[in-house]
């Protein structure tokens, strides 16, 4: 039988239940307790009321939170864009090629490589108090890469997705119909057994909505579900699409018409937002508001990739949503918590509630909204995963 602990003396409690404490989206529980048996919660409360345990842990007025659910990320490449992203930032003309340019260099990393360049940023990750983290294939585009990576990502998380679709492979500029039948054929038999999603960047330059239809039909039909990078450098079918196959998510949203909005308020598909981007290219940001106000589903996520996102932080993410997508502090939390498990289609994590997996953050602050109000400020103290602290 595992043992119990109470995590006590907790100023204030995210726990994502409106049924709890205050009533509101994030059933804040003042003075409040948390109890861990094995790696699930089993009651959350005021903490004078707190059941008997074998441990204790005092949080000393500390804030506590679900762990962060990040469900957009690229973490399997090689390689380095510093060069672009300081051209970019100091109004040059760059011409290597984006993502063609990590294309190559993962093509060219040894598996070691690889896998320790994943499990440096999922550390980086945690520390930050990510506790689930979804990762994409794509800078493969080969089939032997792309298995490859989603090989190795499934060896460090649940949340793996293929991306064969990501840009068309450079050996196929000229024939992108080729690609797109690599992509639904063999590359897709070869990634199916270790991914659980699959994705496509519909897009200008990338995937037509046509093409973008064939590849997520095709990835159904094998088992994996849909997820969308959509309208981010334009507007496009892209969202429209999502809410048509069931998508989870349809990540960036940037640019949007009344009728995409219309479509995921009426959805299950989750608006996934992703800040970093728009800070480190200086493009557009998504109007959370419009999406919020609209009724939508919104998620946040870093993005995670040496590109055009290059943070593992959900905390900074957290700060730009409120700062430059005017999002409420409570919304921004919600939504890179239990915004982030609705992306994922999951019950059991971005919440504190009895039955739901024990992953939790402890702030070094007494509420959460200090993770807006102070931004770049370390404030993760502690970070429990699946019942353990691992931080």
């Amino acid at each position: 039988m595992s043992s119990s602990t109470v995590i006590t003396n907790i100023a204030t409690l995210v726990t994502n239940d409106p049924s709890l404490g205050d009533g509101s989206p994030l059933g804040l529980v003042r003075d409040a307790a948390v109890v861990v048996e094995g790696d699930r919660v089993v009651w959350t409360g005021a903490f004078r009321k707190a059941p008997a345990t074998d441990n204790r842990v005092d949080a000393g007025g500390r804030a506590v939170l679900p762990g962060f659910v990040d469900s957009h990320s690229h973490l399997v490449f090689a390689g380095d864009r510093t060069e672009e992203f300081n051209a970019r930032m100091s109004g040059r003309p760059y011409s290597a090629g984006g993502i063609r340019t990590t294309v190559a260099a993962t093509r060219a990393a040894g598996d070691a490589e690889l896998e320790a360049t994943l499990t440096r940023h999922l550390a980086e990750a945690l520390r930050q108090g990510t506790t689930t983290l979804e990762t994409k294939s794509g800078y493969g585009l080969t089939v032997e890469d792309e298995a490859r990576a989603l090989r190795l990502a499934a060896r460090h998380t649940e949340e793996v997705t293929y991306l064969g679709a990501h840009i068309v492979a450079p050996e196929y500029a000229d024939d992108p119909a080729g690609y797109v039948a690599l992509v639904t054929g063999e590359m897709l038999d070869a990634c199916a057994p270790h991914a659980r999603w699959i994705d496509v960047f519909c897009e200008k330059g990338a995937f037509d909505g046509e093409q973008a239809r064939a590849i997520l039909t095709a990835g159904k039909a094998r088992g994996l579900h849909p997820r969308v990078h959509a309208n981010q450098l334009s507007f496009g079918p892209g969202v429209r699409l999502a809410v048509e196959l069931d998508a989870a998510s349809a990540d960036h949203c940037t640019h949007l018409t009344d009728e995409d909005v219309a479509a995921l308020a009426g959805s299950r598909t989750v608006a996934t937002l992703l800040p970093g981007a728009e800070f480190s290219t200086r493009g557009p940001w998504p109007d959370a508001r419009r999406l919020l106000d609209a009724g939508a589903t919104v998620a946040l996520s870093t993005d995670c990739n040496p590109g055009s996102s290059y943070t593992s932080s959900m905390p900074f993410c957290i700060a730009l949503a409120v700062r430059e997508m005017h999002m409420t502090p409570d919304e921004a939390v919600w939504s890179a918590t239990a915004g982030g498990a609705a992306a994922l289609r999951r019950d059991d994590i971005g919440r504190l509630t009895p039955g739901a997996r024990a992953d939790l953050v402890v702030l070094d602050a007494p509420s959460h909204v200090h993770l807006a109000y102070r931004p770049g400020v370390p404030l993760v103290r502690q970070v429990w995963r699946r019942g353990v602290r691992e931080v």
